[in-house]
């Protein structure tokens, strides 16, 4: 089932299970160990900046398939494969039960999610990744939902993000442009010429 317009969709549940020691009890660890900032869900985001939300969002639609950066228990950073979702005004992040980017962000909910980039340098559409924490849901009603309309393997985990951070790279010549939003922030640009090492910021 094709997801609303403020995004694609897609469930993530490709995925490697426990291991390398990440197998163990992860339920104390559930709140997470790392500190993030403020943080809001993508309705948040589309509140806030619609324009860009939808730019990043399209972005997301391009590719199938996109990165998600985890922690592992010890403190290293882990890149696994993800299908981003978006619906019902939230980005949903789904994987495969037991999976270990499952228990990594049980243990720790901060995450990284990186657009595919895609094939070539030219950058088409952007370079978008968004930061955050992921929310484990629990709600056996949204989780039905969700299950009814993605149709998942089963069973799965899903979790809701809380974004503390969305960057979108593009390239408007001459100008490189980063734009970057953070939540209570209003959206920054920054144009950097290739040449000269112009710098503008908006």
């Amino acid at each position: 089932m094709t997801s609303d317009s403020t995004g694609a969709g897609g469930h993530g549940y490709g995925g490697e299970r426990g291991g390398d020691g990440d197998s163990g009890d992860v339920s104390a660890g559930r709140a997470g160990s790392g500190a993030v900032g403020r943080s809001v869900g993508w309705a948040g985001v589309l509140a806030a900046e619609p324009d860009f939300a939808r730019r990043v969002a399209d972005r997301f639609g391009t590719f199938k398939h996109h990165i998600l950066g985890t922690l592992r228990k010890d403190g290293s950073p882990r890149l696994s494969g993800l299908e981003a979702d978006f619906r019902y005004g939230e980005l949903w992040l789904g994987m495969m039960s037991g999976s270990r980017k499952a228990l990594d962000l049980r243990r720790d909910p901060r995450f990284s999610l990186h657009a595919n980039p895609g094939a070539g340098t030219d950058l088409a559409g952007g370079d978008v990744r968004v930061s955050g924490r992921a929310v484990e849901v629990t709600d056996l009603g949204v989780i039905a939902r969700y299950a009814a309309e993605v149709r998942p393997p089963e069973p799965f985990h899903l979790f809701r993000a809380e974004l503390t951070e969305v960057v979108r790279t593009s390239v408007e010549d001459p100008y490189l442009v980063l734009e970057s939003w953070r939540p209570g922030r209003p959206l920054r640009t920054v144009r950097r010429g290739s040449e000269d090492a112009t710098l503008r910021v908006d």
